[in-house]
């Protein structure tokens, strides 16, 4: 078998054009389709980064209250037991940021828009500037009680300037229907397909428009050391509320797949029959759990593209090597007569398919790691419209090492199947025939 391979590198090098030709064809396949998975590698990071800032929080707690008429309120009054239970449970929380949110009718001058606005301590939450840049307006301007940060979509969509005075209508945590006024403060740049979920108001004036009492709010959330952590510390800390607090069962999806693990919980909430207070945890996989489905379409399309483009390149493998074949008919003549036997003949062949199928991955793979190292210095800015998408304003990316070795399995089993019928046809051939056959 050494001699075999020997032979077979022997016989790449002596057509050395043909040879990079081929070579190069399955690299540039394998550089696609690497940089398509370490673009997908990274998605879900960075995208689930990003919204935990906007979020504040990679872990999130929230309350549900029954009334005596059977009505719920969404409001956690007090949280010792939250707190207690978190910190029992041994999880890397940096810190813990309390929010309340509503989804209302933005109005000026006659123009409306329907959009959520979370109120948030902002004095506290220190990070969300690292994250929202703000294209008009200062977050100084955020001290005032009414003062509102809207992305720059919606602001258009308005057609506000910092400064201006704008109506909202929404509705308390009871239901009743009530007006309040902002003050432009800040516009945003743009989130791209995310820009309407950026909109920002101060906690106290947030609450006060729910109807809530000071103290009071509606989600905790728990900004761990890492993403990496975010399930393991989800179930801990849900099994240490399970003993002191009324829990809803965290949400699971449907058989057929057709809801979200949130949704599914939201879902429950609503057919589960119980009074008092009762929390729900729920993680930001959870919530952005429909961006593993862009992963996986990522993934999907990269196979595809993997696929197509080799049943091209093994069509020009296969009849290269039938032209290779030819050939080389009066050299497998003689190494027949010399005792070769056909399995060495088609190994041969074989080899020369998996050296060179090899060889063009592993180049595939090294100009794809190249590619991502300098697309990577990039600076987009986090102002760019894509920000959600990188890290830090940067495009990133990740390669699982399991999924560059499946594709270079992928690629030597495609090229032996393009190869296995000339080597066949070669392997064949007597050595009488071999001799006498001109090319």
């Amino acid at each position: 078998m050494k001699t075999l391979a020997n032979i077979a590198l022997r016989n790449l090098s002596r057509q050395k054009r043909r040879s990079i030709l081929l070579g190069s064809a399955i690299a540039f396949g394998v550089m696609i389709v690497t940089l398509i998975n370490g673009f997908a590698g990274a998605f879900s990071e960075n995208v689930s980064e990003n919204f935990s800032n906007l979020m504040a929080g990679h872990i999130f707690l929230s309350g549900s209250e029954k009334e005596a008429g059977g009505k719920e309120l969404s409001v956690i009054r007090d949280d010792s037991a939250l707190t207690a239970a978190v910190k029992a449970s041994g999880a890397p929380v940096k810190y813990i940021t309390r929010r309340s949110a509503f989804t209302g009718t933005l109005i000026f001058e006659g123009k409306k828009i329907r959009t959520n606005v979370d109120g948030a301590d902002l004095e506290q939450e220190t990070f969300l500037r690292e994250r929202l840049l703000l294209k008009k307006g200062s977050w100084d301007a955020m001290t005032e009680a009414g003062a509102l940060i809207l992305s720059e979509k919606i602001a258009a969509k308005l057609n506000v300037e910092v400064g201006d005075r704008i109506l909202v209508q929404m509705q308390t945590v009871t239901g009743q229907n009530n007006v309040g006024e902002f003050t432009l403060a800040g516009i945003s740049y743009d989130a791209g397909i995310f820009g309407q979920m950026m909109s920002y108001a101060n906690l106290a004036y947030v609450n006060e428009l729910l109807g809530l009492k000071p103290g009071e709010y509606q989600t905790m959330g728990l900004m761990l050391d890492g993403l990496k952590h975010t399930e393991k510390s989800a179930s801990d800390i849900y099994a240490g509320l399970s003993e002191s607090v009324q829990l809803f069962t965290r949400g699971e999806k449907d058989e057929n797949g057709a809801q979200t693990p949130f949704q599914a919980l939201l879902k429950q909430q609503k057919k589960e029959s119980w009074e008092g207070v009762r929390y729900r945890l729920f993680t930001i996989n959870e919530v952005l759990s429909q961006v593993q489905q862009i992963v996986a379409a990522l993934d999907t399309t990269a196979a595809v593209i993997l696929v197509v483009l080799f049943v091209i390149i093994m069509v020009g493998i296969t009849n290269t090597f039938r032209m290779v074949m030819f050939e080389r008919i009066g050299e497998i003549g003689t190494m027949r007569a010399l005792g070769v036997q056909r399995g060495g003949v088609r190994s041969m062949f074989l080899l020369e398919a998996v050296f060179l199928a090899l060889g063009g991955a592993v180049v595939g793979i090294l100009l794809a790691l190249v590619a991502m190292s300098i697309i990577s210095l990039i600076n987009f800015g986090m102002n760019s419209p894509a920000f959600i998408l990188m890290k830090n304003g940067h495009l990133s990316f990740y390669l699982p090492p399991l999924k560059a070795i499946g594709n270079i399995l992928v690629i030597a089993a495609l090229t032996l199947v393009a190869v296995a019928s000339p080597a066949g046809k070669a392997a064949k051939l007597t050595p009488a025939e071999a001799l006498r056959t001109s090319k």
